[in-house]
């Protein structure tokens, strides 16, 4: 009942969500010469052959399904997977990291008539889903339809399940459209069962198994060779409220750290003018790689408000501290930086990644910080103690080589899924 009356409002809902979405666009979250992609209308044929759908939100989710696809691809001659995600900067990146025989479309809104435009034309013989995406008409059409589905590196948080249990009425239909739940721990799995779940396995954190983000070898000789003798250190994805962090920290430091250099890094590239003038409010001399400069001598920061970039800072910086954890966001993926020997630390909000966190810091592999005003003392410390970074960027390689394997036992774990999607016929 609760499912239908939803249909019935997002089908009354239409208009709304096209102001939605025109709002959106005046923002620069939306791209317009792809908007029909939002509507169900593909930009693209069906290609031949099986098809797997992949869905995920946004960049973190997208990266960490990446391993997944590569594996699926080579596994499986006669497969083409079709990506979908909901932004802007997750739909460029994806258009760079894309393997072969695996393209990008933007999900569809969920509404019903471009829900059933959408799967009318893609026709895909399974669906892969990642983390909490719940999209009622989505998913509905999907099980309505029978295709065969998994839900991956699913997480569920105390907070959600408490939210969720409260409409079992809905939450359980929807999680039962999918025949294989692959958890990211056991404390996920369990909540996912009690809303409801079918065939539900904890195998890990898919993010584990992810390659570390490439980087462009002359462009990283260049960002060396400017910053070659200086102490570095990169405050990473950062969100709004975090950005004076950088300056907090740098004005801290310069006497200690002759010469220190402070890489930002914002969650969303086009905050980079905003943070650069923030910060010279605050004395600091800045520049902007999104303006094509290098780090100069005399600066004090460098933004780099560009896309795509992260494996060229994460490979600069022994010291990195991810954003959306100084704000109630839930953190940013430590893993990356991890994988490239960097010493991470991160602040107090890192719900979102619980158990990577947790097994991080059992290891010596990061240092969790209080609070902003313990920022400062804890990278200083870094900043100046190699053998310190050393020993955690060495629990953090024991931990991620211990998790390489996820990606096997989630291969393992899809097999009902990935033998039971056969090629549709067309509509």
């Amino acid at each position: 009942m609760l499912q239908s009356l939803y249909r019935g409002l997002t089908t009354l809902a239409g208009p709304a969500v096209r102001l939605y979405l025109d709002r959106r666009l005046a923002a620069g979250k939306e791209d317009s010469a792809r908007r029909g992609e939002r509507f169900g209308t593909a930009a693209r044929p069906r290609p031949p052959g099986r098809l797997a759908w992949i869905h995920a939100a946004s960049v973190g989710e997208a990266n960490s399904v990446l391993v997944l696809i590569d594996r699926l691809l080579d596994e499986t001659p006669d497969l083409t997977v079709l990506m979908t995600t909901g932004t802007v900067t997750s739909a460029e990146l994806m258009a760079r990291r894309l393997p072969e025989r695996a393209f990008h479309q933007y999900v569809p809104v969920d509404l019903p008539a471009a829900v059933d435009r959408f799967l009318d034309h893609w026709r895909p013989d399974l669906v892969l889903w990642t983390e909490s995406e719940i999209w009622p008409n989505l998913l509905g059409a999907v099980r309505a339809r029978g295709i065969p589905a998994a839900l991956v590196n699913a997480r569920m948080s105390e907070r959600s399940f408490n939210r969720w249990r409260c409409a079992s009425g809905l939450i359980t239909p929807l999680l039962s459209t999918f025949q294989v739940t692959l958890a990211q721990s056991e404390e996920d799995a369990d909540r996912l069962r009690r809303l409801g779940a079918r065939g539900v396995v904890s195998v890990g954190n898919l993010k584990f198994s992810a390659e570390p983000p490439p980087a462009d070898p002359a462009a990283l000789a260049a960002l060396r060779e400017a910053c070659a003798g200086r102490p570095v250190w990169l405050l990473a994805s950062t969100h709004p409220g975090e950005d004076e962090l950088a300056a907090t920290v740098h004005e801290a430091l310069a006497d200690r750290l002759p010469g220190l250099l402070t890489l930002l890094i914002p969650r969303h590239a086009h905050r980079g003018a905003d943070i650069a003038a923030l910060l010279r409010g605050r004395g600091l001399t800045v520049s902007r790689r999104g303006e094509g400069a290098l780090p100069a001598a005399a600066d004090a920061v460098h933004i780099a408000d560009t896309m795509g970039e992260m494996g060229l800072f994460y490979r600069l910086a022994p010291v990195v501290c991810m954003g959306g954890s100084f704000v109630p966001h839930g953190g940013q993926n430590p893993v990356e930086p991890a994988l490239l020997g960097c010493a991470v630390l991160y602040g107090p909000h890192m719900w979102n990644f619980t158990e990577i966190t947790r097994q991080l810091e059992a290891a010596g592999g990061a240092l969790p910080v209080a609070g902003a005003e313990a920022l400062p003392d804890a990278v200083g410390r870094l900043l100046a103690d190699e053998a310190a970074r050393a020993r955690v960027a060495a629990g953090a390689t024991a931990v991620t080589g211990g998790n390489r394997r996820i990606v096997d036992r989630a291969l393992a774990a899809l097999a009902p899924v990935l033998g039971a999607g056969r090629v549709r016929p067309a509509a």
